[in-house]
């Protein structure tokens, strides 16, 4: 299903049947599951100390909120609290550690000036009753979320020693409508699907956004000039720029990690081959030039060669060849369908959708101790679109229910899983983007 919809559509005009969407409304998020190994943490609730009126963003839950997804930390409920300390002077660490807590998150709102606060929280080793972290972090009211999600970042790395990616964003692709009034949408929000924002909308299918390193751009396959063309999309400009619209299949772009080209699939000689485009000259250089089916590339952490799905085989599997050209190699040989690849930060996991009679799921291939061990982690019986985070601790992929798209993250262990769905709507196409710099 992935590999057909990847390569052929623009052939044999190939959709998965898209169900009504509700634009306007964000992702709503459903843990399932949960880690029994989980650290357990109290994030207290930070109360506005200013004079004027308090910001919307309730931090101190949002910040919970993310730890608790994350499936590596067990958040206390408000409810069990003893006490409310907003410093570490006023932290009682005998009154926590009754109530079995590792660690403790302390912090006030205050007055900024010009309509800004300031978050000043501590991070507690309760059993040591050692300070971890004391920091404070200044924004608009209007970005207080985008602090709290910078705030449950710097906790995850300090416990754990990985970079969070709470404060991050995902793409996806909506539809409204059915038949012929289907409307299509390609549509960014926060990693915990608050803030959608509409990047673009089209009466014609949109398919498969791809971000640029930098979080800048979005490059996306649309239908609107009645053959796939690919585009790239300036988020914050609105300004957009027709890439690839050759005779034939134009489909799966992907930023190479230095941001100056774009891998895709091209059938401009009759045969879909995987090409790289110098985004500054446009000139193209054939990676591929075998029969079969040459699909969906994504490139190596270091740029150096690009993962892709093909045929070549017989069935589909996962293929690496050097970003410059030249012979490539099989990398999944367990399966007999392995597609859509995603590669972890550090190049050691592959995630693809595998497949095995009519049920496609999500495996991780893992190479990190050597030899590939496979692990499966999605239940469903047609789950594709797999996306790692930038931190490579969850994965974000489509699956349907029933005639219905949804989005599921699943932790790299497979043990938490969280479903996101657009309420009374349909979800496909999932991209996780990169890290964000504060400016």
């Amino acid at each position: 299903m992935t590999f057909a919809k990847r390569c052929l559509f623009a052939m044999l005009a190939l959709l998965l049947p898209f169900a009504a969407a509700a634009q306007q409304q964000g992702l709503e998020i459903d843990i399932i599951g949960g880690n029994a190994s989980a650290l357990p943490i109290a994030v207290v609730p930070m109360p506005y100390q200013g004079g004027g009126t308090a910001p919307a963003t309730d931090v101190a839950a949002v910040v919970r909120a993310d730890l608790e997804r994350s499936g590596q930390f067990r958040a206390l409920p408000e409810r069990d609290m003893a006490s409310r300390p907003t410093r570490g002077s006023e932290v009682d660490y005998p009154a926590w550690r009754a109530l079995r807590q590792d660690f403790l998150v302390v912090g006030r709102v205050v007055d900024a000036g010009s309509g800004s606060y300031r978050v000043e929280y501590e991070l507690f080793d309760v059993a040591k009753q050692e300070r971890l972290l004391g920091l404070a972090l200044t924004a608009p009211g209007s970005a207080m979320r985008d602090v709290a999600h910078q705030v449950a970042d710097a906790i995850y790395e300090k416990i754990l020693g990985v970079r969070g990616a709470f404060w991050t964003r995902i793409a996806y692709v909506t539809a409204t409508g059915a038949g012929q009034a289907t409307r299509y949408a390609l549509m960014v929000a926060d990693a915990d699907g608050y803030n959608p924002q509409t990047v673009v909308r089209s009466n014609e299918p949109l398919l498969s956004p791809a971000w640029s390193p930098d979080g800048r751009k979005l490059a996306y396959v649309s239908f609107e000039r009645g053959n796939s063309s690919i585009y790239i999309q300036d988020i914050t400009t609105g300004s957009r720029e027709l890439v690839s619209s050759f005779r034939g299949i134009n489909s799966g772009p992907a930023f190479s990690p230095d941001g100056r080209r774009l891998a895709l699939t091209l059938s401009r000689s009759g045969n879909p081959e995987i090409y790289v485009m110098d985004l500054g000259s446009k000139a193209l250089t054939q990676i591929t030039n075998q029969f079969g089916i040459d699909t969906a590339p994504v490139w190596s952490p270091d740029g150096n060669s690009i993962y892709f799905t093909s045929d070549r085989g017989g069935r589909p599997q996962i293929y690496q060849a050097p970003a410059s050209g030249g012979g490539a190699s099989r990398v999944t040989f367990e399966g007999s369908y392995n597609a859509d690849p995603s590669i972890s930060w550090d190049g050691q996991k592959i995630a693809v959708a595998q497949g095995a009679g009519n049920t496609y799921r999500v495996a991780v291939m893992d190479r990190s101790m050597g030899s590939p061990r496979w692990s499966t982690l999605s239940p469903g019986s047609l789950d594709e679109s797999p996306s790692f985070a930038p931190n490579a601790s969850m994965i974000l992929y489509a699956a349907r229910e029933g005639r219905r798209g949804v989005l599921y993250a699943v932790s790299a262990d497979g043990r938490v899983r969280q479903r996101l769905v657009l309420a009374d709507g349909d979800v496909r196409e999932p991209a996780w983007g990169p890290y964000r710099t504060p400016r």
